[in-house]
C-alpha cells in the first residue's frame, strides 16, 4: 500500500516521503495516528511540488548539518556515572544523557535523532559510539566514553 508521511518517523522515514508499506500497517497505525495519508496520483503531484520547494531550502539544512558536524568532531565526551565494584553502572546511559551533554556544549539535537547501536542502552563502563542523524542524507558516528563517577 503506497502511504505518504506527514511526519518524520524515526524508523520509517521523514515528511513527504512516498512509502510501500503494508496494508494493516498503514491502515490499523498509521493512518489513524495521523502519521500518514493514503498515496493516490493527484496527491503525489502536489506531493512533488512541495519537495521542489523543501530541496531549495534543502542545501540551507544540509550546510547547518555541516556545521554541526564540525562541532561534534571536535568534541570529546566523557560521561561520568555510579558504579559498581564490578563496573556495571547504577541505571543506564541513554540517548537521552548524550542529548543532555550535547546541549551543555551548545549544540542541540533532539533525542530521537541519536542512535546506541545493540540494545541503545549502556550499563557497563567503557568506550562506545553513538550514530547521529544530522540530516536525511547525513549521518554521524561520534566517539565517547562512560566513565566511574569519583566518590
Amino acid at each position: 500500500m503506497k502511504i505518504i508521511l506527514k511526519k518524520d518517523l524515526e524508523n520509517l522515514g521523514f515528511q513527504y516521503d512516498e512509502l510501500d508499506v503494508k496494508p494493516g500497517y498503514a491502515r490499523n497505525y498509521l493512518i489513524p495516528k495521523g502519521y500518514a495519508i493514503l498515496s493516490f496520483p493527484g496527491t503525489g503531484k502536489n506531493i512533488h511540488e512541495i519537495l521542489k520547494k523543501r530541496s531549495q531550502n534543502e542545501s540551507v539544512l544540509i550546510e547547518k548539518s555541516k556545521e554541526i558536524e564540525n562541532k561534534l568532531k571536535k568534541l570529546i565526551i566523557k560521561i561520568k556515572a555510579k558504579v559498581s565494584k564490578g563496573g556495571k553502572l547504577f541505571g543506564s546511559i541513554k540517548s537521552q544523557d548524550l542529548m543532555k551533554v550535547f546541549n551543555e556544549k551548545g549544540i542541540s539535537i533532539e533525542k530521537k535523532f541519536i542512535r546506541i547501536p545493540g540494545n541503545r542502552v549502556i550499563k557497563k563502563i567503557g568506550k562506545y559510539q553513538a550514530s547521529i542523524r544530522l540530516h536525511s542524507q547525513r549521518e554521524f558516528t561520534i566517539n565517547f566514553e562512560v566513565l566511574a563517577a569519583e566518590k
